[in-house]
């Protein structure tokens, strides 16, 4: 079974293999906030505090409206796993058949509303007047990539499901190259390039994504992978509601645990915002630093999800408790070692996301030694809360994440200001992550979803779960899963 880039994730040592599988997943998240790196690098030192404000609200909405599909692509990740974790091949087959047409259909839909809807929700943001022009122009270009963008996480989620987190590194890593090697070209119009701006920054992740995405696609039909569709079962595509059904009944709810999250950050943004241009500016290159810390944590969580789903469909339950602990104790470690070092490097790290010598610098380390401790523990929280997703318990980790963002941090931070000013916003953070890994633990304890299920398996005609996998043989299959 183990081929390529495909990792046993049912068999071996849990910790050594969690490892393994994540390091291409840390290698991923780094890749992708290098990306914003470089653009955030390029716009703060050629476009100056206005821009980085408009790239800084920006984003936060752009994180906002990829909610709404990243908790598809998990339970797609998931729904893959078990069926892979099951060896029910066919039904990775249909997965990715009705899952293509759901994802199409939604990634069209949500690029034409941002694409109209850009000044609304940056006015919600209270997007100061300064930043307001460049962020509607940088918003409308990334709503163009998003088809592009969300097909690419769809059919990385999908390898990862499969037992392949190599693969997806490299594409995205090509992605990584061309935006940051365009960036500053189309910013400033170096060479044959047009000066474009803060719309080159946008223009460049455009390509870079579509470019990935396509070769992406034709790097998997070279080698035959199942997760992709050839002619004679393009039928697949014709939406099957018995998988619909069950990647929305369980994605939404991730969908909106994202949403949740990605929306009290828009919040968090616009009490921000009330403190001016600088402060704003400081925030979002304080939230810049942020993102490495909670690269282990992700990796680690989206790993264990995927190792967790595969040992559910193959009923390995004695794995999954030790896969829990593993993880845990992983992620506290590794982002305990990355915040021991940003808090030692002082205010040097932000000088990659601010101008040096500006008047965000000062602000921005005292936000961060106010905040970055607690991502340690949401690291590890992320890390348990990919267990419990594993095997589609869906609903209690959103009413935690609605309680630890929308009770606790969000009413914290908007009734503490008068008294605290700004500080009260930076203590949100510390005080919404403490309950929702309290919350996370006693669930993971004491409640019951050890009993969800994702879907059924589906057998074919035969009986067998290897029955109408695509002509070449289950091994040719197998070692096709991720190439």
């Amino acid at each position: 079974m183990v081929r390529g880039s495909r990792q046993n994730l049912i068999e071996g040592p849990i910790t050594r293999t969690l490892i393994f599988f994540s390091l291409p997943l840390m290698g991923s998240n780094i890749l992708q906030s290098l990306n914003g790196t470089v653009n955030q690098f390029w716009v703060a030192h050629t476009l100056g505090v206005s821009a980085i404000t408009a790239l800084a609200n920006s984003n936060t909405l752009m994180f906002l409206l990829q909610s709404s599909i990243m908790g598809m692509t998990m339970a797609a990740n998931i729904l893959v796993a078990q069926s892979v974790g099951a060896h029910d091949l066919p039904m990775v087959k249909r997965i990715m058949g009705s899952a293509t047409f759901f994802f199409l259909i939604l990634a069209m839909t949500l690029a034409l509303l941002g694409w109209v809807g850009a000044p609304f929700l940056l006015g919600l943001m209270h997007t100061p007047q300064a930043a307001s022009d460049e962020a509607i122009i940088y918003l409308r270009i990334m709503f163009a990539a998003m088809p592009f963008t969300y097909f690419f996480m769809f059919m990385q989620m999908a390898q990862r499901g499969a037992g392949d987190s190599r693969t997806p590194f490299y594409f995205m890593a090509l992605a990584t190259v061309l935006d940051a090697t365009l960036n500053p070209m189309l910013i400033r119009g170096i060479g044959p390039f047009p000066r474009l701006g803060i719309a080159g920054s946008a223009t460049s992740t455009l390509i870079g994504q579509g470019v990935s995405f396509m070769l992406l696609g034709a790097w998997l039909y070279r080698k035959r992978s199942v997760l992709v569709l050839w002619p004679s079962e393009f039928g697949l595509l014709k939406p099957d509601f018995t998988i619909i059904w069950p990647l929305i009944r369980r994605g939404f709810p991730m969908s909106l645990q994202m949403f949740l999250m990605s929306g009290a950050s828009v919040v968090m943004f616009s009490f921000v915002n009330r403190y001016g241009a600088v402060t704003a500016a400081a925030y979002g290159g304080a939230s810049f630093v942020w993102n490495y810390i909670q690269m282990p944590g992700m990796a680690i969580g989206q790993s264990v999800s995927s190792m967790a789903a595969q040992n559910v469909g193959a009923n390995r339950w004695d794995r999954v408790e030790k896969i829990a602990r593993s993880g845990v104790f992983t992620a506290l470690g590794v982002a305990g070692a990355c915040t021991l070092v940003i808090y030692l490097l002082g205010p040097l790290p932000l000088y990659l996301f601010l101008p040096a010598g500006s008047p965000t610098i000062p602000i921005a380390l005292h936000i961060n030694r106010e905040v970055i401790w607690a991502f340690v523990l949401f690291n590890a929280t992320f890390a348990l809360s990919g267990v419990v997703r594993s095997t589609g318990a869906v609903i209690p980790p959103l009413i935690i994440l609605a309680v630890s963002m929308w009770i606790i941090r969000v009413p914290f931070a908007a009734f503490m200001t008068p008294h605290f000013g700004s500080d009260a916003i930076w203590w949100s953070f510390p005080l919404g992550t403490i309950t929702s890994a309290v919350l996370t633990g006693l669930y993971y304890k004491f409640g019951g979803w050890r009993k969800s299920r994702m879907l059924e398996p589906v057998r074919g005609p035969g009986g067998s779960p290897m029955d109408g996998v695509h002509p070449g043989g289950v091994d040719e299959v197998e070692g096709a899963m991720v190439g």
